[in-house]
């Protein structure tokens, strides 16, 4: 059995949970998020904690379980504190604005990159060219901030491009003119 799906998920002061069925809903400060959950696993709550319970005993019970109970406690975190990525645009020229609800990137092609916000994040453009997505869905998030960084990936002989804050590049020793 999993050890992540035994734990019990705390519910945060401010935070509301409705159990339908398999489906769960958690409204909170930031939002609100639903979920469906996989029919072999069953979710009760006592007092100010979600329980997750396995429904057979064979393999795809034990991969759906610590998965669910991971995914229900991201929901919990995500409406009552949200998620942020953070990432750093680095090259000369190389910049990024918000206007509305589109992301404007100059990353050295010959046009702009326009890139429109989902529905549920917010980005926001420091001065040192950071860019923050935050939001309530943590996979969302992830996604954002991993398709901004697909308009130009960090390349290795220069380290320019943009990166996760705190990512490390590898950067390779280039020709050496004879």
């Amino acid at each position: 059995m999993s050890r992540v799906g035994k734990k019990p998920v705390p519910i945060t002061k401010g935070t509301q949970v409705k159990i339908e069925g398999q489906h769960l809903s958690v409204k909170g400060p930031k939002g609100e998020l639903h979920h469906d959950l996989p029919a072999e696993i069953g979710i009760e709550q006592k007092a100010d904690e979600l329980i997750l319970v396995p429904r057979g005993n064979y393999k795809k019970v034990h991969a759906l379980y610590g998965l669910s109970r991971t995914l229900v406690a991201n929901m919990i975190h995500g409406v009552s504190e949200g998620f942020q990525k953070s990432l750093k645009i680095v090259g000369i020229g190389y910049r990024a604005n918000v206007s509305g609800k589109v992301l404007n990137l100059s990353l050295g092609y010959s046009h702009p990159i326009k890139y429109n916000i989902p529905n549920q994040i917010s980005i926001e453009v420091t001065k040192d060219n950071q860019i923050i997505v935050q939001g309530i869905d943590k996979q969302k998030v992830g996604q954002v901030a991993a398709e901004i960084r697909d308009f130009r990936r960090p390349e290795p002989y220069k380290g320019k491009g943009v990166m996760y804050v705190g990512e490390r590049i590898r950067t390779k020793v280039g020709k050496t003119g004879a």
